[in-house]
């Protein structure tokens, strides 16, 4: 996998995941653009690291990422490596008929909707590089269930098989589709889900996951499951009604 002078765009960078992803890329002298809805966010990054370039974008809005693969081909004239990494997590019981339709939606458009709309637009631009890279970043949540979280935890499912689908579709074209599945990392999204505080799915800072990642990435790995992400796919085939009774103690959320 060759370590430098790439044009890397990671959607969600302004925090949580997408930003360690987007220093580990900066450390490593690839140029990084990221993208976001919050501004606010994005411009702090800018502001402590000028060398990272930013874009306002939703993922969700097809004229938003049309218009965003046109302006980076203007400017960079392409990328190399595009990771697909924004995403949310809500709680749902779906056992509550009160519970808001419209989010559980947005929820499977931004997770799942929107890695398919991202890689359409951008996908002449990967196929122009010579070293194109596809990261999906999905969850380790895509090989158990998390009970609380049952769209996320669907949305992430998906975003894996359609990764392994994709896969042998895409080498001929050049581009290395790699998968990552993180376990619960302390983020903004897991602290909004207010599950990053649970002792039983031990968080993991972002900046250490970054690492694993990245001696994987350099290594050529095509699926990378840091931390119990690792467990929860051996378990999923050895003993899956037993990992889903472990990590589903507790199947409806205490608050929503």
């Amino acid at each position: 996998m060759k370590q430098s002078n790439q044009k890397v765009l990671i959607t969600g960078g302004g925090s949580g995941i997408g930003l360690a992803l987007a220093m580990k890329f900066l450390e490593n002298d690839h140029t990084v653009i990221i993208t976001g809805r919050n501004l606010d966010k994005l411009k702090k990054v800018k502001q402590e690291n000028p060398e990272i370039h930013i874009y306002q974008s939703d993922v969700t809005d097809e004229a938003a990422v049309r218009t965003l693969a046109g302006d980076v081909q203007q400017k960079f004239g392409g990328i190399d490596i595009l990771v697909n990494n924004a995403g949310i997590m809500n709680l749902v019981d779906a056992g509550n008929e009160s519970n808001d339709l419209q989010k559980q939606m947005q929820e499977i458009e931004i997770n799942y909707n929107s890695p398919i709309r991202v890689l359409h637009y951008f996908l002449p631009q990967l196929k122009k590089s010579k070293n194109a890279v596809l990261v999906n970043v999905s969850s380790g949540l895509a090989y158990v269930p998390f009970a609380q979280a049952p769209v996320y935890s669907g949305t992430k499912s998906a975003l894996h098989f359609w990764t392994l689908g994709i896969r042998p579709q895409l080498k001929p074209h050049g581009i290395k589709v790699i998968e990552l599945l993180p376990p619960v990392v302390d983020t903004p999204l897991a602290h909004g889900a207010d599950i990053a505080e649970d002792d039983n799915l031990k968080p993991m800072p972002p900046e250490k996951l970054a690492t694993i990642f990245w001696k994987d990435f350099i290594s050529g790995k095509e699926e990378i499951t840091p931390g119990i992400s690792k467990q929860l796919k051996f378990m999923s085939r050895l003993a899956p009604k037993f990992i889903f009774k472990q990590l589903n103690k507790q199947a409806v959320p205490n608050t929503i």
